[in-house]
């Protein structure tokens, strides 16, 4: 099984065969998965939340950094791909217990360089909470 078919074998449940422990902690469900693609939901935790009881601007830019990164697992690449940077806007806010869904696309795929977008919605995709885009390194180890 390669590591796109891993990704979607586990639609519509948590994705608790990450080789990642951060993103087992996270706990995503995968919503959908397909070569360059991922939409992750997540359920927003006590512990994400900011002193206002926002979602924590950190934990949303780990998220984006962290289904990204799925992203690249997506591709099936023999190199391993690193992240260069990351620039992330905030919209809205998200609370205790609120769905949010994680969406992203590749926007160029070079020969070494990948940049990737993710964008954090409420459950029905009503409200852009957070839009983030990467820079991504192919390298040889």
């Amino acid at each position: 099984m390669d590591k796109l078919q891993a990704l979607q074998s586990f639609i519509g449940k948590e994705f608790t065969a990450s080789p990642s422990p951060f993103m087992r902690w996270l706990n995503p469900v995968v919503v959908f998965a397909e070569e360059g693609r991922i939409e992750f939901q997540y359920t927003v935790r006590a512990e994400w939340l900011n002193p206002m009881g926002n979602l924590h601007g950190g934990v949303t830019a780990a998220i984006i950094d962290d289904v990204i990164g799925a992203t690249m697992f997506s591709l099936n690449e023999k190199t391993f791909i690193v992240t260069v940077n990351n620039s992330i806007d905030y919209f809205s806010a998200a609370k205790e217990n609120d769905n949010i869904v994680a969406e992203t696309k590749i926007i160029k795929r070079g020969k070494q360089f990948i940049n990737a977008q993710c964008e954090i919605w409420n459950a029905d995709k009503t409200r852009l909470i957070a839009r983030g885009t990467s820079n991504l390194f192919k390298t040889n180890s």
